[in-house]
Formats: C-alpha cells, structure tokens, sequence
C-alpha cells in the first residue's frame, strides 16, 4: 500500500485547507484510513480515522467540529477537512492506513503510512 498526501500549505487562523491522501497498491490493505500529526520533538498524535466499508469515523477532541474526514471510493482517496484552523495545528499531517477493520487511535497499530504534509496556521 502506498499512500501520498497532498493539500498541506500555509493558512492564517480561522482558515481551513483540504488534505487529501492518495492509496495505491494493495487498497484491501487500507480497511480504515488514519490522520496523525506530530510536531518535532513530540510524539504522533491522532487526529482522526475512518473506516472504508461502513464510512465509521472517530475524531479526537481538539478537532471535533473543526475537522471532517472522508473517502472517495471511487478514487481509492481520504480526505481531511480543516475549518477554523488555529496556529496550534500546525505541524506535518500523516495519512495512515491498516489492514483489519478495527477503528484504532494508536500510531502503532498502522502499517502503512505516506510521507506527510506540511501545515502552518499564522495567527
């Protein structure tokens, strides 16, 4: 499974950008699809998960209402909406992806993972 994201820039505060995130390869690999962020010198944080069947999304607190996940089937694609940015969300955003349909929010449990994309928030 290779996975390629694209999308990330740089926006003011209050903005929003439109990640998206590319899977080729073995798609039956990709059962539930991932964003993570992590900043330098911290670890990979969870942002958000969507499972590919049944469309089952999961968000983590500091984004809820703010960040929308979703999949184009059609075009083996995850998208990562992010409205209301703050500069607290800048940082490299990382598409995820894992084989078994179990929603998980640890960096661990994902197999597969793209090489990531910058996004600055300016206040």
């Amino acid at each position: 499974v290779q996975l390629v994201e694209s999308g990330g820039g740089l926006v003011q505060a209050g903005g929003s950008l439109r990640l998206s995130c590319a899977v080729s390869g073995r798609t039956f690999g990709s059962n539930v699809m991932g964003w993570f962020r992590q900043a330098p010198g911290k670890e990979r944080e969870f942002v958000i998960v969507i499972r590919w069947s049944d469309g089952t999304t999961y968000y983590a607190d500091s984004v809820k209402g703010r960040f929308t996940i979703s999949r184009d089937n059609a075009k083996n694609t995850v998208y990562l909406q992010m409205n209301s940015l703050k500069p607290e969300d800048t940082t490299v955003y990382y598409c995820a992806a894992r084989g078994a349909s179990y929603l998980y929010i640890a960096p661990k449990e994902y197999e597969y993972w793209g090489k990531g994309t910058q996004v600055t928030v300016s206040s």
